[in-house]
């Protein structure tokens, strides 16, 4: 994954925060509490419902609705709660037999239940509005895939390429499948994979309501995508339940499923930049996967989604197996803290749902549209043709012009600030 910061380089990037005199991220580390501001409480307290209806309040100006435009109205809450009676609560949702649940997790909102039978074994506000960050991506894959054929051709755009946040590396003039556009969507939260998605779904309004369309066909009812790539705008909401429900759904999928579990892909790359004298052609090169517990080998891992901006802290969505048995996990708007990373509090979660005593049940993510689908089985043996999985090894190796963009940045009084870092979850 490739940062808007990271293409400008480290040094360059305080070079120009110093022009600026504009805060810049200049790494993909994650957030520590008490480091730069975040301070959250180790274990936020919901247990009555501030987040029923609306997100937690924002820390920046990100949902600020543009002049001539109106705040997007709440979602309604559905009364009773998608998945059962248990699930309306706010606080911890249990069942005793199961033991205690994972403790010192700092995510306000999270979900633990099976991706076979879709029974929820424990959550924390199941149906609190929490906002998404890139988890929403398993959204627009799920639409890209019912919606647009693997093998179509796109070509980038300078939009693409000049999108905010991480990115897979696309530039003006390269040519990419659907079917890479969508890994690199899934592997590295690129956020320039999603923009060239989106307008292939018909633009981003377009995407947005295809999206949204997909969410309320599941009965994913606190979900509103405002953005395809999961960057805080107004409106943008979901919940534990609904990235539960949205992934269930999309892991019926065999090209997500494939997608979503590799480790490394070949990215293609773009024609030298006509604008930048001198500039070369910028090769392909190995993504790797932003997904930490993939990326390190935990066992029985078969992929997830990262997230992170200012405001919706940490998220994560992840399908893992165990002596035959699948769980699916979310964690929302929570952080690593010291001593206690992200993933680490992941795997608290993993290796709880699979002690819980079989028929544990405090709701269920089943819906409406259940019995129009095949039932969620072990991924099958997936042929594909070499060109789409390519089995050579290699680094990220993106060459970038730091120089060009930093100038650009400094003329037009950009704001040099990454807002959705999705380095995995540690």
């Amino acid at each position: 994954m490739i940062s808007r910061i990271s293409r400008v380089g480290a040094a360059l990037a305080v070079a120009a925060a110093a022009v600026l005199s504009t805060p810049v991220c200049v790494s993909h580390a994650d957030p520590v509490a008490g480091v730069d501001g975040y301070v959250p409480a180790p274990t936020p307290d919901t247990d009555d419902c501030p987040h029923r209806v609306h997100t937690p309040p924002a820390i920046d100006e990100s949902e600020v609705v543009q002049p001539g435009q109106t705040t997007p109205t709440p979602l309604p809450v559905p009364t009773p709660a998608v998945g059962g009676a248990k699930l309306a609560g706010c606080g911890v949702v249990a069942d005793p037999k199961a033991g205690d649940v994972p403790a010192n997790l700092t995510s306000a909102g999270w979900l633990i239940a099976d991706l076979d039978t879709g029974a929820v074994i424990a959550a924390k506000d199941p149906h609190g509005r929490y906002r998404p960050a890139s988890t929403i991506k398993t959204l627009l894959a799920l639409t890209a895939l019912k919606e647009l054929k693997l093998d179509t051709v796109v070509t980038g755009t300078t939009d693409d390429y000049g999108v905010e946040g991480d990115s897979c590396g696309i530039g003006p003039g390269g040519t990419y499948t659907v079917r890479e556009l969508l890994t690199g969507l899934l592997m590295v939260s690129g956020n320039d994979c999603a923009n060239a998605l989106a307008r292939e779904l018909g633009g981003r309004e377009q995407a947005l309501g295809k999206m949204n369309a997909e969410a309320k066909a599941i009965g994913a009812v606190d979900t509103r995508a405002a953005s395809p790539s999961g960057l805080d705008a107004p409106g943008m909401s979901t919940s534990p339940f609904d990235l539960a429900l949205i992934f269930r759904e999309a892991m019926r999928n065999a090209d997500f499923r494939h997608m979503i579990s590799l480790t490394e892909f070949k990215f293609p790359g773009f024609p030298a930049l006509k604008d930048v004298p001198g500039d070369n052609a910028h090769p392909g090169y190995m993504m790797a996967t932003s997904n930490a517990l993939l990326r390190d080998g935990y066992p029985g891992m078969l992929g997830g989604k990262t997230g992170f901006t200012d405001d919706a802290l940490k998220t994560f969505v992840a399908g893992v197996e165990r002596d035959g048995k699948r769980l699916v996990i979310v964690q929302m708007a929570g952080l690593t803290v010291a001593g206690d990373t992200y993933v680490q509090q992941a795997q608290r979660m993993i290796d709880y749902g699979f002690a819980a005593p079989a028929g544990t049940s405090v709701g269920s993510l089943a819906h409406s549209g259940d019995n129009a689908h095949s039932p969620f089985s072990p991924a099958p043996e997936l042929v594909a043709a070499a060109s789409d999985e390519p089995s050579h090894i290699g680094r990220n190796t993106l060459i970038v012009v730091a120089i060009v963009l930093a100038a650009a940045a400094v003329a037009g009084g950009a704001v040099l600030r990454k807002r959705a870092a999705d380095s995995g979850t540690d």
